[in-house]
């Protein structure tokens, strides 16, 4: 008796050696197992509920009193398994993750690593061959120059990955015993990329539409229309294709470029605008078209004028499409500005470029505007606006490709607001500016509470370290409020 009074004693004192945090997490599982049975699939249960039962394992203890944590330092897992088999209900959790089909998932690479409280699963500026995802636990995250905050399991922050893209532009600490879910970073990168692509012979292969939408004529209706070639998609003025074609030619000179676009007026009026515009530090004012190209120069000339020339296919006479049309010039003018404050301040991404690939990173909405403005009938709004996330941005990525735009600037509609696309190129792209100014476009709007943390995009861990904190997106939006003014006033 004596013997199992004292065994019992030594229980308990080792059981009262345990992290608080571990007693809790211990004491919800346990009262909250049958719960769990009721709400998730039987599957899933089986794995969450063994792989947390490994956290208390016999044969992995706790130590009585938890060592120093280096934070500058990852920590090695207690437990990895590369052999787990998750569900893909389980996998569809997770963004992207949820967007890919069951054949693709299939063919994923991914392992679970089981971790001690206070572990540290990455840190900042570390390169990582994947992406994280709380399968289980808690995580601290640490951006750099930012205040640190936790994500929990089960919250709406849990489904989007912690890290992505192959420098992790935060730090991640585990507050409770947890599972992390690794994702290979390279295989997501090519699901992604092999949507849009260019044969051998330099031929654009047009990817499929989404499937359906449930009970959405106007989608069902143009899908067939695309799927048909039935579309008409705008061509360019004939100022812009004639500027376009003579600029091929790598000895055309500044007098044969003014003879060119000297007959459009308005199109003068504006290049003499940019040319005067702060963008251009402008000391003494421009005030023939002459002096403005020598100012802009060629490239810069030529992406103005494409500008230009993009504002005038926003166009519509249906007055409830025109309104929408109006919309989408607007935000595609707060968009370019974004992009070209962002590229100055990257030093990375030629402004102009950016300027440009903001302005036709939405250019897919035209044509599916101006085909419910060509319908016998006056279309439904409601269907209309839900279908245009959806088919702007193949739609969009095609009309570019038509109308001669480069490799680069064609794809800019499809991952302009994919957050979590990696280009492979260790430097800005500028896709990558046109993702990091939609995020910023969405700063304050209803949108915002559902996009990922700045930290969590790969395009932003590819700033350079004196960029890569808070104050970098304070700054950019302050700091750039009459740059902004000034490129809304371009194309008005």
């Amino acid at each position: 008796m004596l013997d199992v009074l004292v065994a019992l004693y030594k229980s308990l004192q080792q059981l009262l050696t345990l992290p608080q945090v571990i007693l809790n997490e211990l004491e919800r599982f346990i009262f909250s197992s049958e719960e769990t049975q009721e709400h998730d699939s039987e599957k899933d249960v089986v794995v969450e509920n063994v792989a947390f039962k490994e956290l208390f394992d016999q044969s992995q203890p706790f130590q009585k009193a938890l060592p120093t944590v280096d934070f500058s330092k990852r920590s090695e897992p207690f437990l990895v398994n590369d052999g787990d088999s998750l569900s893909n209900s389980t996998l569809k959790r997770f963004t992207p993750l949820r967007y890919l089909i069951d054949a693709d998932l299939s063919q994923i690479s991914y392992k679970t690593m089981h971790y001690h409280v206070n572990s540290v699963i990455f840190v900042t500026r570390q390169r990582t061959d994947y992406i994280y995802y709380l399968l289980q636990g808690k995580v601290e995250l640490r951006p750099e120059g930012a205040l640190a905050y936790e994500v929990m399991f089960g919250s709406p922050q849990a489904i989007l990955p912690l890290n992505s893209g192959y420098v992790c532009a935060a730090s991640a600490i585990t507050t409770m015993p947890s599972i992390i879910l690794a994702v290979s970073r390279i295989f997501l990168q090519r699901i992604s990329q092999r949507k849009y692509r260019y044969t051998g012979n330099n031929d654009f292969v047009k990817t499929v539409l989404p499937r359906e939408l449930p009970n959405n004529q106007f989608f069902a209706n143009f899908a067939y229309a695309y799927r048909e070639n039935m579309l008409t998609l705008p061509t360019l003025p004939q100022v812009a294709f004639r500027l376009k074609k003579a600029l091929e030619n790598p000895d055309i000179t500044i007098p044969e470029i003014v003879n060119i676009v000297q007959f459009d007026a308005s199109i003068v009026a504006k290049l003499i605008q940019v040319a005067n515009s702060v963008f251009y530090a402008a000391e003494s004012p421009i005030t023939n078209c002459h002096h403005a190209v020598i100012r802009l120069g060629l490239d810069a000339t030529r992406r103005v004028v494409m500008g230009i020339t993009v504002k005038q296919m926003f166009r519509c006479q249906h007055l409830e499409l025109k309104g929408l049309m109006e919309t989408n010039w607007r935000n595609s003018i707060y968009l370019s500005s974004l992009c070209f404050v962002l590229a100055k301040e990257s030093k990375t991404v030629n402004p102009e470029d950016a300027l440009l690939a903001g302005l036709i990173s939405d250019i897919g909405r035209i044509p599916v505007l101006n085909f419910a403005e060509q319908q016998p009938e006056p279309p439904n709004l409601m269907e209309l606006k839900s279908s245009l996330p959806f088919l702007s941005p193949p739609v969009g990525a095609l009309m570019l490709y038509n109308l001669g735009f480069s490799p680069e600037l064609v794809n800019i509609p499809r991952f302009s607001e994919d957050w979590f696309y990696e280009s492979g190129d260790e430097n800005l792209t500028v896709t990558d500016i046109v993702i990091l100014a939609k995020l910023h476009g969405y700063f304050g709007s209803r949108k915002a509470k559902y996009l990922p943390l700045p930290n969590t995009v790969p395009a932003y861990a590819k700033l350079s370290d004196s960029k890569l904190n808070a104050d970098f997106s304070l700054n950019v939006l302050n700091q750039a409020k009459e740059r902004i003014f000034e490129a809304m006033t371009f194309f008005v």
